[in-house]
């Protein structure tokens, strides 16, 4: 049985991960600790779980072996370094961090301590995702030249989110630090190390963080990288666009549509694959189930840090109106 502690329920999926626990079979939920106290203590109460509302207390407890954090993100590194030092495997709600500088905190203390990390990367586990990284590194498409990611929800629009969702020390971000994050971290992953980043960000609400944003991102391959995302707009369909010299793969919701040079077909022209990559399990039961049986564990330190890296930049070409290029 794993025993997990889960710190905070200010993130909008803390709810989402305490149920795939509960229902895991062979995990049990044994403490909350939240920086609000009223609200986890009426967490832990709905969990079945004692409440701890010193967060030193919670992670010397021997019933706790892993922690889900949860809180605002920036609290993370604090959050995590002490949980990593206390002996506390980690499952962490994206962004990791706000800067660099604390993913390399969280990282070293993880390592010291040699705790097991993971961070929610959901779309990396989903076949449409899996079907691109398989076309790119068979090199069916050629060498990639473009890459377009669009994510985005009403939730700023409609007022379906919290209050806090845009309070900048918080969260360090609007759309492009909440949803934004999802393209991002696909666009690293199908496309490596990053060269250059502009931003353009909108205010369409009037909010203090941007509801609408745009990110364009240069790697060291010469593919560019157009990340789309909003808390604005309705019903938008997911889209993943690749075009490389060879072929092209286009995606929006559950239409799949690829064409290739090195296709060998009796016709030319678009076709949809009959069968995609097998669906992962979701990055929470990875992480419980590589504690409980030993497996290896997905999305690491070295990914969370690639994401904030991404992250750090966008902010900070949109704030200075400028491009900026990774060392």
């Amino acid at each position: 049985m794993l025993n997990v502690a889960m710190l905070s329920k200010w993130h909008v999926h803390a709810a989402d991960y305490a149920r795939r626990l509960q229902n895991h079979g062979n995990v049990k939920i044994t403490a909350v600790w939240d920086e609000q106290p009223e609200r986890g203590s009426e967490w832990a109460a709905q969990l079945g779980a004692d409440f701890e509302a010193d967060l030193d207390n919670l992670l010397k407890r021997e019933d706790v072996d892993g922690v889900v954090v949860d809180a605002p993100t920036s609290m993370h590194a604090d959050v995590m370094v002490a949980a990593a030092q206390a002996g506390k495997h980690i499952f962490t709600e994206k962004a990791m961090a706000l800067t660099v500088e604390e993913c390399d905190r969280i990282s070293a203390a993880v390592r010291k301590a040699d705790v097991k990390f993971c961070i929610s990367f959901p779309a990396l586990t989903r076949p449409h995702q899996l079907f691109a990284k398989q076309l790119i590194d068979d090199h069916i498409l050629g060498d990639i030249t473009l890459l377009r990611i669009r994510n985005g929800h009403d939730g700023a629009l409609n007022n379906w989110l919290p209050e806090y969702w845009y309070d900048e020390k918080q969260t360090g971000g609007g759309a492009m630090m909440d949803l934004g994050c999802h393209p991002m971290y696909i666009a690293s992953m199908l496309l490596g190390k990053p060269k250059r980043i502009t931003s353009m960000f909108h205010y369409f609400t009037h909010r203090a963080v941007e509801d609408n944003a745009q990110c364009s991102i240069e790697f060291i391959s010469n593919a560019v990288a157009l990340v789309e995302t909003s808390l604005v707009t309705f019903k938008t369909p997911s889209a993943l666009e690749i075009y490389g010299t060879e072929g092209t793969l286009m995606i929006s919701d559950d239409s799949v549509r690829v064409i290739s040079k090195k296709l060998d077909l009796p016709f030319s022209g678009w076709i949809s694959p009959n069968q995609l990559p097998k669906e992962q399990p979701l990055p929470i039961i990875q992480w419980a189930d590589a504690l409980l049986h030993n497996k290896p564990m997905p999305f690491g330190l070295e990914q969370g840090t690639k994401l904030t890296e991404l992250l750090e930049a966008a902010y900070t070409a949109h704030k200075e109106n400028r491009t900026v290029e990774f060392k």
